[in-house]
């Protein structure tokens, strides 16, 4: 029965809730692709939080535990590493069954099929599996080999994994193929196993080529956009071309992104060897690639990856310079000045003994010569404008309009991004020692490390006004760079 009439025909009131902002991009991740077959070509990636969980799934004598050894020893150290999967060799159809719970579980249960049966195709030609008797199965991996047995031929193997009952075809590469399973005969099974369509965990994975480390960071790049710094950590390395390929597609992405190379040649010490990775990538000068030299350790970039990744943009005085800091895990080389001075003058890393009792990362330089953490600040620095110009136009809830007053809501969220810039310390106050532009000429101080310009409105061409785009703005910024030699004179006097 009604109370009353609704004041919402005298008072009509609405709720409107802006959109949420679109979130910066993180650049704080690694991607580590591995050749091991615990994650398939399908799932491709998965992301850790623990060596622990790493451990769990590739064990400890994995390649990728190894790098993941070295990335979470770190400290301080991001929070998430990547794992990918690396079809370095042909790779073979699969089907995962769904996972069983304790009762399914029950051997017992098992042992009461004596003339079990299902229907799978694989590479093409179907198997009638019949007359399946797992009376005297002392376990599900027994009832496993059975399933093999039963299947015939030689053309996969079953696995019992402790959850999951898992079909592999022998045959690898792009004709590997693999179906759902089916009744058959007898007491049909299909569903038992959770084999099935319905059951399965996932859909049959067809068999993948042998492929490349650029077909595979392609894959990866278009799997996710999470992931800043990438790896390899196999059973076998990339070779030199291959690390070359990797770093070219790197270079020429629009999505920002980093390549981490570690090299165990000798060769790029001895300014005699112009044979070698780091003669190649200083020549190519790519400014997205960091090559470091350690004889001990195949992965021993990861470490320095990590610590440069730990870094967070969103805290004050949070930039660091890569250089000076050290490498859990990590053996300290012990070179001679010849062999240090080649490797500075080739753009490569290392973490180098002292005679002071210490060990540091030297040099820290992307193979163009700029220092890796400018290249990882300003990477932070275009994303971080790009989204706040994004999300004052995506969160408005009317329009910006195209006038002096207009750009200048886009100039002030820009404004606040460099503010975010002075804070972590990626840029200072300094004079500007380039050309000028708007009011800014060359030897000019810029008292809060950036200054921005546009032009007004009233000077835009007609034509481009008509297409809804804003005057160009141009910002000047200051890096803070960062001290990493100097020289102390000192006189004596008696």
């Amino acid at each position: 029965m009604a109370t009353g009439l609704s004041v919402n025909r005298l008072i009509r009131t609405s709720v409107n809730l802006s959109p949420v902002a679109a979130a910066r991009r993180g650049f704080g991740t690694l991607l580590v692709c591995g050749d091991s077959d615990v994650i398939d070509v399908v799932e491709r990636i998965r992301s850790y939080t623990t060596l622990e969980t790493v451990a769990t799934d590739f064990g400890t004598s994995a390649a990728e535990y190894k790098a993941a050894v070295l990335y979470f020893a770190q400290s301080p150290r991001p929070t998430t590493l990547m794992i990918g999967r690396w079809a370095r060799n042909a790779t073979p159809a699969i089907l995962r069954g769904g996972a069983l719970n304790s009762v399914e579980q029950n051997i017992a249960t098992w042992n009461a099929i004596t003339n079990g049966g299902f229907n799978i195709t694989i590479g093409g030609v179907t198997k009638n599996v019949t007359a399946l008797n797992f009376s005297g199965a002392a376990t599900l991996t027994a009832v496993a080999a059975l399933i093999q047995a039963g299947i015939s031929g030689g053309v996969a193997t079953v696995e019992w994994n402790g959850s999951q009952f898992v079909i592999e075809s022998t045959a690898t590469g792009a004709s590997a193929t693999i179906t759902y399973a089916t009744a058959g005969s007898g007491t049909d099974i299909s569903a038992t196993l959770k084999l099935t369509s319905g059951t399965a965990s996932t859909a049959p994975i067809a068999g993948l080529a042998a492929e490349t480390a650029l077909q595979c960071t392609a894959v990866m790049a278009d799997k996710s956009a999470v992931w800043y710094g990438l790896t390899f950590a196999a059973s076998t390395q990339p070779d030199t071309q291959s690390h070359l390929d990797v770093a070219a597609y790197i270079e020429g992405v629009d999505l920002d992104r980093m390549y981490f190379v570690t090299t165990q040649d000798a060769g790029v010490m001895d300014s005699a060897d112009t044979s070698n990775i780091a003669v190649d990538l200083e020549a190519l000068a790519y400014k997205r690639t960091f090559l470091l030299y350690s004889g001990s350790n195949a992965y021993a970039a990861v470490s320095a990856c990590a610590r440069e990744f730990a870094v967070n943009f969103n805290a004050n005085r949070s930039t660091i310079t890569l250089m000076y800091k050290t490498m859990p895990g990590v053996v300290a080389e012990v070179i001679t000045e010849s062999q240090a001075q080649t490797l500075k003058a080739r753009k490569c890393s290392v973490f180098v003994e002292y005679v002071n009792d210490t060990a540091i990362i030297q040099y820290a330089a992307m193979a163009s010569g700029h220092f890796i953490d400018e290249i990882h600040g300003l990477a932070w620095l275009k994303d971080a404008v790009q989204n706040a110009v994004y999300n004052l136009l995506y969160q408005s809830k009317t329009k910006i309009p195209q006038t002096d007053a207009g750009q200048n809501q886009i100039i002030g969220v820009i404004s606040g991004v460099m503010r975010e810039a002075l804070n972590n310390g990626l840029i200072a106050e300094g004079q500007w020692n380039a050309d000028g532009f708007g009011q800014l000429e060359r030897g000019q101080m810029l008292n809060n490390g950036f200054y921005i310009f546009t032009q007004p409105m009233a000077m835009q061409d007609q034509s481009i006004r008509e297409q809804r785009i804003a005057p160009p703005i141009q910002v000047a910024i200051k890096l803070a760079g960062a001290i990493q030699e100097c020289d102390v004179i000192i006189d004596v006097n008696r």
